[in-house]
C-alpha cells in the first residue's frame, strides 16, 4: 500500500524501530486498560467488604454475639485472610491458574450480601470468614496478573492507580452504612441487602475483564518469564525489613480507641476519620507510585519514616494532631499497598511471583498481628513505653533497610 501523504505520515510505520515503538505503545495502552479494569473490579469489591467490615462488630452484637466471640471471629478471619495467601500463591505458580483463582476469590465476596438473611451470629460469622478466605484465594493471583501489566506502564504508577480506584470503594462502602443507619437505627440487614448491587456489578466487571484480556503474561518479556526459578536474597532481606517496620505501625482500631477513650474526639467523628484515611490513601497512591518509579526501591524508606511520625501524632491529646495523624495513617496505607506491592514484582522472578506475593502477605499479616498485640498491650499497661517501642522498631528497620539496599539484586 502506497503512503500518499508522504514519508512524514506517522500513521504507517516505515522502519522496524517505528513498528516496535508502535507495538510497545499498543501493549502499554492495553496494559493500562487492564489495570483500570481491575481497579473497577476492586472498587466494587471494596464497597461490599469494606462496608461490611465497618459494621460487622455491631451487627454480630445485634445477633447476641459477645465481645469475645466478635474478637474471635475477627481475629480468625484476618488470620485466614493472610495466612492462607502463601498456599494460594504457591498453588497459583504451580498451576498457572491465575484467572480461576481470581474469579473464585472474588466470587466469595457474594457471601456478604447474604448477611441480610443470616438468622444467627454463627451463620453471620461463617459468611464473614468465607469472605476473608476469598481474599486469601484471589490476592496473590490478582497481584501477579497486575504485575504483568505494570511492567508496561511503571510498577509504581500501575499499582498506585489500582490502589486509588480500590480506595474509592473503601470510602463508599462505609458511607452506605453511615447513610442507612442515619435513616433507620439498627438497619444492618437493609445495608447488607443494598450491597448486593455492587456485588452484582463486581461479578459483571470481572467477567468482562476476563473475557477482554485473557492471557495476560503477554505483557512480560519472554526472558523474564523463563529465567530465575528461586526467590532472591534481596527478597528475603526486603521481607525482614518490612516485617520489622510494620511491627511498629499502629492499626486504625487502636488509634480510634485512643481518640474516644481519652476524649480527644467524639465517637460519632470516628467513622468520618476512617473515611478521611481511606480518601487520603486513594489520593496519595498515584503520587507514591510515581515516586517509586522515579527513585526505585529507595522510596521504601517511607515505610519506617511514616511510622516514626504517626505514633506521636495519632496518640497525642490534640484533636488537630490526631486528625493529621489519621491522614498520615492513610498515606502509610498507600505506601504499603502501592510501593510495597510494586517492589515484590521487581524483586522476584515471574515463575515464583504469586508465591512471593502470597508469602509476603502472610508475613504482612503476622506483622499486623504483632503490632496489634504489642502496641495494644503497651497502651493498656505501659503507655509510656509505646512511643519508644515504635521508635525502636523503626530504628531497627532503618538499619535493615540500609542492608537491603546495599545487597539488593534484581530478579531475572
Amino acid at each position: 500500500m502506497t503512503n500518499r501523504a508522504g514519508w512524514w505520515d506517522s500513521s504507517e510505520p516505515r522502519t522496524h524501530g517505528e513498528k516496535m515503538n508502535t507495538a510497545n505503545r499498543a501493549s502499554a495502552k492495553k496494559a493500562l486498560r487492564l489495570i483500570v479494569a481491575f481497579g473497577i473490579v476492586s472498587l466494587f469489591g471494596d464497597i461490599v467488604y469494606e462496608g461490611a467490615r465497618s459494621i460487622s462488630g455491631p451487627f454480630l452484637a445485634s445477633l447476641a454475639a459477645t465481645a469475645g466471640i466478635i474478637g474471635l471471629v475477627t481475629g480468625l478471619g484476618e488470620f485466614l485472610g493472610y495466612g492462607l495467601r502463601y498456599l494460594s500463591g504457591l498453588y497459583a505458580d504451580r498451576s498457572r491458574a491465575y484467572w480461576p483463582l481470581t474469579l473464585l476469590g472474588y466470587g466469595l465476596v457474594l457471601a456478604i450480601p447474604l448477611l441480610a438473611v443470616a438468622p444467627t451470629w454463627q451463620v453471620a460469622a461463617f459468611l464473614l470468614i468465607i469472605e476473608r478466605i476469598g481474599k486469601a484465594v484471589r490476592t496473590p493471583a490478582r497481584d501477579t496478573i497486575l504485575s504483568y501489566a505494570t511492567r508496561q506502564v511503571g510498577r509504581g504508577v500501575g499499582f498506585g492507580l489500582h490502589e486509588a480506584l480500590d480506595q474509592i470503594g473503601a470510602v463508599v462502602g462505609p458511607l452506605v452504612f453511615t447513610v442507612v443507619l442515619a435513616l433507620r437505627e439498627n438497619a444492618y440487614r437493609t445495608g447488607f441487602a443494598i450491597l448486593a448491587v455492587p456485588a452484582a456489578l463486581l461479578v459483571l466487571a470481572l467477567a468482562a475483564t476476563r473475557a477482554r484480556f485473557g492471557a495476560v503474561d503477554q505483557f512480560e518479556p519472554q526472558t523474564r518469564r523463563t529465567q530465575g526459578e528461586s526467590l532472591t536474597g534481596s527478597y528475603a532481606a526486603y521481607a525482614v525489613f518490612a516485617f520489622v517496620s510494620l511491627c511498629g505501625f499502629a492499626g486504625f482500631p487502636l488509634i480510634a480507641f485512643h481518640l474516644t477513650d481519652s476524649h480527644v474526639l467524639l465517637p460519632r467523628v470516628i467513622p468520618l476519620l476512617y473515611i478521611l484515611a481511606m480518601a487520603v490513601d486513594g489520593f496519595s497512591a498515584i503520587a507514591v507510585g510515581m515516586l517509586y518509579d522515579r527513585v526505585g526501591l529507595v522510596s521504601l524508606v517511607a515505610v519506617p519514616l511514616v511510622s516514626l511520625a504517626l505514633a506521636p501524632m495519632a496518640f497525642s491529646g490534640s484533636p488537630a494532631l490526631a486528625v493529621a495523624g489519621v491522614a498520615l495513617w492513610g498515606i502509610g496505607m498507600a505506601v504499603q499497598e502501592t510501593i510495597m506491592r510494586a517492589a515484590i514484582a521487581d524483586l522476584t522472578p515471574v515463575a515464583r511471583r504469586a508465591t512471593a506475593y502470597g508469602l509476603f502477605n502472610t508475613i504482612y499479616g503476622a506483622a499486623w498481628f504483632v503490632a496489634g498485640v504489642s502496641i495494644g498491650m503497651l497502651y493498656e499497661h505501659a503507655r509510656g513505653f509505646l512511643i519508644p517501642y515504635v521508635f525502636a522498631t523503626q530504628a531497627v528497620s532503618l538499619l535493615l533497610f540500609v542492608a537491603f539496599v546495599l545487597r539488593r539484586t534484581p530478579a531475572k
